[in-house]
């Protein structure tokens, strides 16, 4: 079942984000994840506080997401976004196919 890690980044420095952004792509692909979103334009429907950037990623299970983003590969990516952003990071499991 697939899972979907969503993300709300606000860039606190956008060289050093820009250097993560670099990174991460490959390690995502890893793991067998791809971007379903990345950064575009957003609308608050309902709710506070508004995004500033939302992300986000599908991979094909949740262990898998799990995976990644504790991986030695992201780990690098990882402290330069700690750096470089403030983030909310959450991985959900998605539905299963209708029949």
């Amino acid at each position: 079942m697939p899972a979907y890690v969503i993300v709300d980044v606000d860039v606190l420095d956008a060289a050093e984000f820009a250097r993560y952004a670099e990174l991460v792509p490959p390690t995502i692909a890893q793991y067998g994840g791809r971007y379903l979103a990345r950064g575009g334009r957003t609308v608050l429907l309902d709710g506070e506080p508004e995004p500033k950037r939302v992300v986000i990623l599908e991979f094909p299970t949740l262990e898998r997401a799990r995976e990644w983003e504790a991986s030695p590969e992201y780990a690098p990516a990882r402290a330069i976004r700690r750096r470089a952003a403030r983030v909310r990071m959450v991985a959900v499991e998605g539905v299963s196919p209708s029949p």
